[in-house]
């Protein structure tokens, strides 16, 4: 048996495994690479897939960063079952499609660009027919109720409290008369989370495919964080200015809106502060959530019961239209603003911080993880500015990141759950996580529970035998990425401008600001030289 990482392998996006055995291939997750332009190249890179010669896919949940290049797939040959649970199925035909829409009018952008230069057009990732067409493929599925898409391959899905319908899977593999349990962890959830249920327990397994997001640190916990928030309101409050809340649509809105209901009833938010939900995407999967309702934890299951909706709110306003949005950055006075994208690399989010981060009153308030490359790492990490629209920002606005919103399981919670059902023969693959967090993460396994443990790298392969495990490479130099040289001398050039646009304000500044911009100075001396150093 072989199982080959084609994404989340050393980063935090495309989550995609390929199992192959006894002449059956299939894959775990199908996700979109999002990062820098290198990373999502590898959205384009679709030979590595093979889609033509995957018998299914096994869904973990609705988020893109796990399912994002189904559309992809189906448009480049793949014709099999996608077993998912119900409310994964559901959210992944709004999110497929939103995610379609981005791709050709993105496609559609560039493609003027090219047209000005006498350059061909560009073609979208995938288009939105290709992600209506993902619907005819899905299969849905229970939580533990093992099946066997294919003979000598047996699946359990069991709750694994991300996301509504979130799971990690449990598959045996049984070839030439032996068999392996395999555990793909998906996203893991923590305990006590909003909305949804715990995780459930797993059983013993040969091999651990287990997310490693958080790795490297634990979370606050819920209290915490609601007490965060409601100092980041209070202080754009007393400013007369907005709260920008950078959300994914997909649980993280909804936890974020339970949350504003709790302050509310606790008498810790202003009754006529409004809170926008600016996101189509995330007002449909709202509405998906409402329709599930045996999924959520028991405490949310008696609060609507009660005839109480956090949902619901008399001040949430929620915006579809183009207009309603733009509307909101007319609007004077303090507020709360909902909207997607959660890294700030798409959507309406990118217009409300145009309007809103250089205001010193404002605040921005990441509630999720922010992955390299993107616009959220840049603003969470200190830049002083950031470019949007093709116009460089200056970063005023207040900056709280609130881990204890992520849906992902902190350090103990991961090492908690590993250690319900670790044993000393089982082998661990450290997935979805960025090197820093794995390291950490890997030395407490080994430590704590005498595990191997290994950190794969993109498209890394692995041999698969009971009891053991050996890495191989596959052809490493048939993909090996190749680097953007126009993209990284542009960088290069851009960070040179910045580094003499800076020494030019030394001349008007006192010693305070002398001190600061040569921090920034240094800063930017360093990115130089990485970039240089790709070169």
């Amino acid at each position: 048996m072989k199982v080959q990482f084609l994404g989340a392998a050393r980063t935090v996006t495309g989550s995609c495994y390929v199992v192959e055995s006894g002449g059956v291939r299939f894959a775990v997750d199908c996700g979109m690479h999002q990062g820098n332009h290198e990373i999502e190249k590898r959205n384009y890179e679709t030979d590595v897939y093979s889609p033509e010669t995957i018998d299914f896919f096994l869904i973990t949940h609705a988020h893109i960063d796990h399912t994002g290049l189904l559309p992809r797939m189906v448009r480049d040959g793949f014709t099999g079952p996608v077993y998912c649970t119900e409310p994964t199925r559901d959210l992944l035909e709004i999110m497929l499609q939103d995610s379609a829409n981005i791709q050709e009018m993105e496609a559609e952008w560039q493609t003027r660009k090219q047209k000005r230069k006498g350059r061909k057009p560009v073609d979208p990732l995938y288009t939105f027919a290709d992600a209506a067409r993902v619907s005819r493929f899905f299969e849905n599925v229970e939580y533990n109720r093992p099946f066997s898409p294919v003979e000598g391959v047996t699946v359990t899905y069991k709750d694994a409290g991300h996301i509504l319908g979130s799971a990690f899977l449990e598959i045996e593999v049984c070839e030439h008369g032996r068999c392996s349990r395999l555990i793909f962890s998906g996203d893991l959830g923590k305990p006590n989370s909003l909305i949804v249920r715990d995780p459930e327990a797993a059983a013993a397994a040969d091999y651990l495919f287990v997310e490693s997001t958080y790795g490297d640190r634990n979370h606050k916990d819920e209290s915490n964080s609601r007490q965060e928030l409601a100092e980041a309101i209070a202080y754009s409050y007393r400013q007369g200015e907005k709260v920008i809340i950078p959300a994914f649509a997909v649980e993280r809105t909804q936890e974020v809106l339970y949350t504003l209901f709790l302050l509310q009833k606790e008498g810790r938010m202003p009754v006529d502060m409004p809170i926008f939900l600016d996101s189509p995407l995330a007002i449909r999967a709202t509405e998906i959530f409402r329709k599930h309702p045996r999924f959520f934890d028991e405490e949310m299951q008696k609060l609507l019961l009660s005839g109480e909706d956090p949902f619901a709110m008399p001040s949430l306003r929620l915006t579809t239209k183009t207009q309603e949005s733009q509307a909101i950055n007319n609007y004077t006075g303090p507020a709360v603003i909902i909207s997607a994208s959660g890294m700030c690399n798409a959507g309406r989010i990118k217009h409300h911080l145009r309007h809103n981060i250089w205001r010193p009153g404002a605040s921005i308030v990441f509630v999720g993880y922010q992955a390299v490359g993107t616009p959220g790492r840049r603003i969470v990490d200190g830049a002083r500015s950031i470019r949007l629209f093709g116009e460089e920002i200056a970063i005023q606005a207040k900056v709280f990141t609130i881990g204890g919103f992520s849906g992902h399981a902190g350090q103990s919670q991961i090492l908690d759950w590993v250690g319900k059902f670790a044993t000393k023969e089982m082998k661990v693959f450290l997935v979805h996580g960025e090197e820093k967090a794995q390291q950490a993460l890997k030395a407490i396994l080994e430590e704590k529970y005498e595990l191997s443990v290994h950190s794969p790298g993109y498209l890394e392969e692995i041999e698969l035998e009971p009891g053991e495990a050996v890495v191989t490479t596959g052809d490493p130099q048939r993909y090996q990425p190749q680097l953007n040289w126009d993209f990284l001398l542009s960088e290069t050039e851009a960070r040179m401008m910045q580094l003499r646009a800076r020494k030019g304000d030394i001349e008007h500044a006192d010693w305070a600001q002398q001190v600061e911009i040569r921090d920034r100075l240094l800063e930017l001396n360093n990115e130089m030289l990485g970039i240089l150093s790709e070169l």
